[in-house]
């Protein structure tokens, strides 16, 4: 492909993410799946020109005059972002073969104005309502925060499954591969692999066999933080496609090598009243399993989600309960009152994964979070009903929002006077934890309240809110 026709499916591609709901990285697999006479390199420079454009789309907008369209943002990257010029420019839109067709007079206009002072939130790379969020939690730093979040390109973070490997004998099998994994700073049990190029994580071996799971550092420490001990019953109450039901389970698991049970060997022969004779073969056996000392359970609200959730349990060779919930939480009155940890992942807006899926900044409306808002607080009130006089209760968002975090939180503090903060410190001693970790989240702890963010941390953004119910 030509570069001109290169860009002329960026434009294309980025029209069709606009117009639906589906992540911007299914759309681009779509497109070259419809369009196989672009290679590799063609179809790795399209997916950068959309990203690209996707991640500076506020800027994009106000400098092209408000158009939103693909070729409008592309107009607007190529000479605000690539910084071309004009002339360069139109000679990529000449409209011969499969180019794009020539720059119009507002076109020209728009890349030939001199850019007058951006808007913070044009600057700041974020959806012009979510600024003053932004700023009322974090202050003068808010910029830096929303630049760490928008900008760059996140690494692909794995979690090791204690179960069946440790950390050292991944990472040598990783490098076996041709790939080359840091350890993750803060957990204990992460490896970090660049997204430049992106690897194909699902097509490895060590995957397959479930020795790793792909999961962000910060979604792996609030599971650490959890207090999980081999032996408790552990609800993980919105379970959604669970990631964070794993890591729960690995902590629950009893210590030691004897935690691997392995199905007996079968014979080769076997004796019958004839004689001896081959033994039949029977179905394939099972994975070996590591046997939890307690109970873990998982709840969702959509059954299609537990479904997807089974065959990952059977990969990694953890067990867990599957819990489908009514519409008002019901389907859960047998464990009311006995849970020694109730961990809430609440639906959220997904904002702190936005450096993976800019494309959702640019989706998210005002109601949305208010009513994600909603939807938390009386999540987190049934959740709570689960747990035991003494038991932990954890609330974790992936959201930078604060209307989603501490609004959330506050009110339920309010209305559960039964429910005591328990100080993040209390929770770091986790071995799941590297000394490095323990320092740095113990110094962005506020009391019971913890925020990870791109900037501060180098995960995605969340926020934990750990309790203990009194009585």
């Amino acid at each position: 492909m030509t570069p001109a026709a290169r860009l002329a499916a960026a434009a294309s591609i980025i029209d069709r993410i606009s117009a639906g709901k589906a992540p911007a990285e299914a759309v681009l697999k779509t497109w070259g799946t419809e369009n196989r006479y672009a290679g590799s390199k063609d179809r790795r420079a399209i997916a950068d020109q959309v990203y690209k454009v996707i991640r500076a789309r506020g800027r994009l907008v106000w400098a092209m005059g408000g158009r939103e369209d693909g070729r409008a943002l592309v107009i607007g990257a190529l000479s605000l972002i690539d910084g071309l010029s004009v002339e360069e420019i139109e000679a990529l839109h000449s409209g011969e073969g499969y180019g794009p067709k020539p720059l119009s007079k507002q076109e020209r206009a728009r890349i030939s104005a001199t850019a007058d002072d951006l808007p913070g939130w044009v600057a700041a790379g974020l959806p012009e309502f979510v600024v003053e969020d932004f700023k009322g939690t974090f202050g003068e730093r808010w910029a830096e925060e929303a630049a760490g979040l928008m900008v760059p390109r996140a690494p692909i973070d794995l979690r090791v499954n204690g179960a069946k490997a440790t950390v050292a004998e991944v990472e040598a099998e990783l490098r076996e591969a041709g790939l080359s994994p840091e350890r993750t700073p803060w957990s204990a049990w992460g490896l970090r692999l660049s997204a430049e190029p992106p690897p194909n994580v699902q097509a490895l071996e060590a995957f397959k066999a479930g020795r790793i799971e792909i999961q962000d550092e910060g979604s792996q420490i609030v599971c650490w933080l959890a207090g999980v001990e081999p032996g408790m019953t552990v609800v993980d109450y919105c379970a959604g496609g669970g990631g964070k039901t794993l890591g729960l389970a690995m902590q629950g698991l009893a210590a030691g090598a004897s935690r691997i049970e392995a199905a007996p060997a079968e014979p080769e022969r076997i004796w019958t009243p004839t004689g001896w004779v081959d033994a039949p073969k029977s179905k394939p056996r099972p994975a070996t399993i590591a046997r939890a000392e307690g109970r873990l359970i998982a709840c969702d609200v959509v059954q299609k989600r537990l479904d997807n959730i089974l065959p990952r349990l059977a990969r990694a060779g953890v067990e867990a309960e599957l819990i489908h919930l009514g519409p008002n939480g019901g389907g859960v009155e047998d464990i009311v009152g006995i849970a020694d940890v109730v961990f809430v992942d609440a639906p959220c807006t997904g904002s702190g994964t936005w450096r993976r899926r800019p494309e959702d900044a640019w989706r998210l409306k005002p109601e949305e979070v208010d009513r994600m808002h909603s939807l938390q607080m009386a999540i987190l009130a049934r959740a709570a009903k689960l747990v035991k006089p003494g038991g932990r209760l954890v609330y974790v968002t992936c959201s930078m929002l604060r209307v989603e975090n501490e609004a959330t939180v506050d009110h339920f503090e309010e209305d559960h006077p039964s429910f005591a903060p328990v100080a993040i410190g209390e929770a770091l001693a986790s071995p799941a934890l590297s000394d490095a970790g323990r320092n740095t989240l113990a110094g962005l702890a506020q009391g019971h309240r913890l925020r990870m963010s791109p900037a501060a941390t180098g995960t995605d953004g969340f926020f934990v809110a750990l309790y203990e119910r009194q009585a």
